[in-house]
């Protein structure tokens, strides 16, 4: 029901002539750039996205978009291509970015950014939040005792509930030997096997093989996303949060023999983002950072605290279009219609938390 009202509301937008609308104002008020941000590739509308995107909106790498955003056109680089320019990222790193989202960069001639988390690239292992899912579903036992609490596995409501206990511990972990170590714990409790199934591949990390043949081919640039994606906010010790930002950037630029600028904050909306957390990006050396709080971005904003619309694959074409327009910011206003802005809000919540 909520997927129909949205692309309904989308649909409206679109054929009334509203996101066209939108579009020539976007161009017409000065400077604006809009990032929209995915975590999957493999599977939905992605070919469908990318298609009306790079009809209507001059798709860049993410520098290169805020080098212009901040810096503008030096004198003599002007462009007839009058169209907003646009960034899309794809949060993680999972292994489907290469095998679907990269063929199709290539093949539609797409620039795409990538924002990495290269403790799980070294270590080959599950994304935590992957991980949490995959312990329960993949357990080898009927009963089991965790945190005080027994959950029978064979009722859906019991493994839903350790799935969410798995989500939120992890989530909320105060580093990151604590989050490994409770998730060890229950994945020896549980008996889950180390095996990795076929149809978990596309749920991996990259490999820095696959990072470093998607980097040589043009179509494919790399930011920071952390070591090993933890809440920056809920890192209780100053030197391992220095560790998470700093060190995510240093690896990163010795694999690819290049500079690395800008960083994405893990979840990434402002409860997520302490002055601490944002002290210490400037320190890193980066020049721009991403939240997930949604927008347009003008040159008046703080380049540390860029706003991005989060979008799926599993979305409609018709939703992707008014989001990238920035229609649906004015749904969000509007108090009058209260079933759409709750629709909008819980879809948003959908999107991907991780």
């Amino acid at each position: 029901m909520r997927k129909r009202i949205l692309i309904g509301v989308a649909g409206i937008f679109y054929y009334s002539g509203l996101v066209a609308l939108a579009r020539w104002w976007n161009r017409r008020t000065g400077r604006r750039l809009m990032i929209l941000t995915y975590h999957r590739a493999m599977g939905g509308n992605l070919r469908q996205h990318l298609l009306y995107l790079r009809r209507h909106y001059r798709i860049l790498h993410v520098e290169a978009a805020l080098e212009e955003l901040y810096a503008g056109r030096k004198s003599g680089q002007r462009s007839s291509d009058t169209r907003t320019p646009l960034i899309l990222t794809f949060d993680d790193g999972y292994r489907d970015n290469y095998t679907h989202g990269f063929a199709l960069a290539r093949e539609l001639m797409v620039p795409l950014t990538i924002y990495l988390v290269p403790g799980y690239i070294e270590s080959g292992e599950n994304f935590w939040w992957v991980e949490s899912e995959r312990i329960v579903k993949r357990a080898q036992v009927r009963e089991v005792e965790v945190e005080g609490r027994t959950y029978h596995l064979d009722n859906a409501e019991e493994r839903t509930a350790l799935s969410v206990l798995l989500d939120v511990r992890s989530r909320h972990a105060h580093s990151i030997a604590e989050r490994e170590s409770f998730l060890a714990e229950v994945r020896e409790k549980l008996a889950v096997p180390a095996t990795v199934l076929e149809e978990e591949t596309p749920a991996m990390p990259l490999t820095w093989e696959q990072v470093r043949e998607m980097d040589a081919s043009g179509w494919i640039s790399f930011g920071a996303h952390t070591l090993n994606h933890p809440i920056l906010a809920a890192i209780s010790d100053p030197m391992e949060l220095r560790q998470q930002i700093a060190e995510c950037r240093t690896g990163l630029e010795q694999h690819l023999g290049r500079p690395v600028r800008s960083f994405a904050y893990p979840i990434g909306q402002m409860q997520h983002i302490s002055d601490e957390v944002l002290c210490t990006v400037r320190e890193a050396g980066y020049k721009w950072a991403v939240t997930t709080n949604y927008g347009y971005n003008t040159p008046a904003d703080n380049p540390y605290l860029l706003k991005r619309a989060e979008a799926d694959i599993d979305q409609h074409w018709l939703v992707v279009a008014a989001e990238a327009a920035g229609l649906w910011g004015f749904v969000a206003r509007l108090r009058w219609i209260p079933f759409i802005r709750k629709n909008f809000t819980n879809s948003k919540r959908q999107v991907a938390d991780v």
